[in-house]
């Protein structure tokens, strides 16, 4: 191959040409990343709070204000957008070299930045709507009936409710999320597609931003929150996953699933041929 083109190891090749078997939806190495990240969220988020008796309740990740909680998990959603993001725009521009097909591509990440805005708000809806205010006093809680969060903190009291663990929820979609994007880089290889430095190192850069995000999310499941809360979060951020990239992708009139449009058909090159 050129300057420029994959010259690494032929395994990646191979797991590309495992990728365009099948359906073009549900075959390959895109269904079994699919179904590699769904089973390994769910059996975290399910059976990782059992870990919670057999670990160090004293190690830094089950203290709230550790550095990853801060620096990563707090902050989940941009770096999910500015690696990907970046690993996005160069596989679409460097297939196609069209400027509309990449900013088509890139709105994903939009749609991505609305789900989560909008779950978050959703979230809060509900601590709002289930939730009452008290008083922490030496001897307990003191039930006030203030109406909302607002008067309540405002009073220097306590809200509770019912909380949907929005870490869970965003570390679960954007685990989902990069999984699906990161799959479209094998069948991009296979068709000695441009692959230098730049969109290697990039790609490493988002494998391993994939691996802390599933490892945070172990922690979260472990150290904080309750069970119902994170298997809710954990639930809803599947569900936003599945509306988006199981369905609302394949439709005509949206930003399109990951690699569409980017790769001829075998039979068009046949007949181009």
């Amino acid at each position: 191959m050129g300057n420029g083109i994959w010259k690494g190891p032929n395994w990646l090749i191979h797991l590309a040409q495992f990728a365009d078997d099948g359906t073009e939806d549900q075959g390959g190495l895109v269904y079994f990343l699919k179904v590699t990240e769904l089973g390994q969220n769910a059996a975290v988020v399910i059976f990782g709070p059992l870990l919670q008796f057999h670990v160090n309740p004293r190690t830094i990740f089950a203290s709230h204000g550790n550095f990853f909680n801060i620096k990563f998990v707090n902050s989940a959603w941009g770096w999910t957008c500015t690696f990907l993001g970046g690993f996005v725009l160069l596989v679409v521009f460097l297939a196609t070299r069209r400027v509309a097909v990449t900013a088509r591509h890139l709105s994903r990440l939009v749609v991505g930045a609305a789900v989560w805005r909008g779950a978050g708000r959703a979230f809060l809806l509900i601590e709002d709507l289930t939730g009452s205010c008290f008083e922490p006093l030496p001897q307990g809680l003191l039930l006030h009936e203030l109406p909302d969060r607002r008067s309540c903190l405002a009073a220097g009291h306590q809200w509770r409710g019912y909380t949907v663990s929005s870490h869970t929820f965003l570390l679960t979609f954007c685990c989902l999320l990069m999984a699906e994007e990161a799959a479209v880089f094998a069948k991009y290889l296979a068709h000695g597609l441009p692959a230098g430095a730049p969109l290697r190192l990039v790609f490493l850069l988002n494998v391993l931003l994939l691996g802390l995000w599933n490892f945070l999310l172990l922690c979260t499941v472990i150290y904080f929150h309750q069970y119902t809360h994170k298997v809710v979060g954990a639930a809803v951020g599947t569900f936003a996953w599945y509306l988006t990239y199981g369905s609302w992708y394949h439709q005509p009139w949206s930003p399109g699933s990951p690699g569409h449009g980017l790769f001829p058909r075998p039979h068009s090159i046949h007949k181009h041929n």
